[in-house]
């Protein structure tokens, strides 16, 4: 399987997911922390795949998203953005809604 192929798959197989530099329980960026926390603070599971660990995918995820940065959220297959742009969302009240909507459409599907 190619590194773009990986990268389709996961992106199709999680509704809600966070590319980033470490883990939720331990960013090993200020962006990515950032990112996390505005996630989290909206309650919702989401997935997340460490690219420090897979150095194949970040190289190649810049790219496949033509986004030059990390972390990028993706949500329901949609490049959402990185840090500035999910931590604008949360605080205009925009990123609950939609991660919200995004998990139950997935629920009622499995």
């Amino acid at each position: 399987m190619s590194t773009v192929e990986k990268i389709q798959r996961q992106i199709a197989e999680n509704p809600i997911l966070l590319y980033m530099k470490g883990s939720p329980k331990l960013p090993s960026c200020g962006f990515s922390a950032q990112a996390v926390q505005a996630l989290s603070a909206c309650g919702e599971r989401f997935a997340y795949v460490d690219i420090l660990q897979n150095p194949d995918i970040r190289a190649e995820m810049p790219k496949y998203a033509n986004w030059p940065t990390f972390p990028q959220l993706w949500v329901d297959g949609e490049l959402v953005g990185g840090c500035d742009i999910i931590v604008e969302m949360f605080q205009r009240g925009e990123l609950q809604p939609l991660l919200k909507e995004t998990a139950e459409k997935y629920k009622e599907a499995e």
